[in-house]
């Protein structure tokens, strides 16, 4: 089955002001996130990619721009709600500082199963709209290009937090054990099975993640061979 690209947007001016920006407008990468954009066209300048999809949300087009134009036969990026940041409510816009003094805060960080934002959604609806949203992907991506496609997803980072617990049979509840840097690499690989996450966080060379031309795909090191028979 296809590999999965995921990467959270660059750092942004909310990032910088230590803002919980949510779905608010206008929330533009700033100089530092540029740079970490423009760095990430070269680091998957040797991956031949299916498909790019993206939160609608500025942050994250921006980061795929310059991948974009180095890659025009890509188009535009499809754009998809379902991948875009949590819906944090009435904590939108407020400054992260005084949002640990919430009493919430806690159970975000220590049982978010059971974590709903004011006026927003559920960690849990974030969860399950996100998941569903890359695994319909995915299989759309392998019925168009083939098993050995390589595709990307720009989004945030509890999404791609949600989306790494559920590749790893973590309870939500752990996802904050979960660290992903902003313009970070997270590489998933579905099969029939069960995904594999073969990089996570990645802030630096992911060559190794290109096909092997001619190669056929084989299960990541360590894999046991069910049964015992080769």
């Amino acid at each position: 089955m296809p590999t999965l690209l995921l990467v959270r947007h660059g750092r942004s001016t909310a990032n910088t002001a230590g803002i919980l920006a949510g779905w608010t407008p206008g929330v533009d990468l700033d100089d530092t996130g540029r740079a970490q954009a423009a760095a990430l066209a070269d680091r998957l300048a040797g991956i031949p990619l299916a498909q790019a999809v993206s939160s609608p949300l500025e942050r994250c087009r921006q980061t795929l721009e310059p991948l974009l134009a180095a890659r025009p036969e890509l188009g535009g990026p499809a754009l998809d709600e379902r991948l875009g940041e949590c819906h944090y409510g009435e904590w939108t816009g407020r400054p992260l500082a005084e949002l640990a003094k919430e009493p919430l805060w806690r159970t975000v960080q220590d049982h978010a199963a059971g974590a709903a934002f004011p006026g927003g959604e559920s960690l849990r609806e974030l969860s399950h709209r996100t998941v569903d949203a890359v695994r319909e992907w995915n299989g759309k991506i392998a019925a168009e290009h083939g098993d050995d496609a390589v595709w990307l997803a720009c989004s945030h980072g509890d999404v791609i937090k949600a989306v790494v617990a559920d590749a790893l049979g973590l309870h939500l509840d752990h996802f904050q054990r979960i660290s992903v840097e902003p313009c970070s690499v997270t590489a998933i690989r579905y099969t029939p099975q069960r995904p594999f996450v073969l990089r996570m966080g990645d802030t630096g060379d992911l060559a190794s993640l290109a096909p092997r031309p001619g190669a056929a795909p084989a299960a990541p090191a360590g894999d046991a061979v069910v049964g015992g028979t080769a």
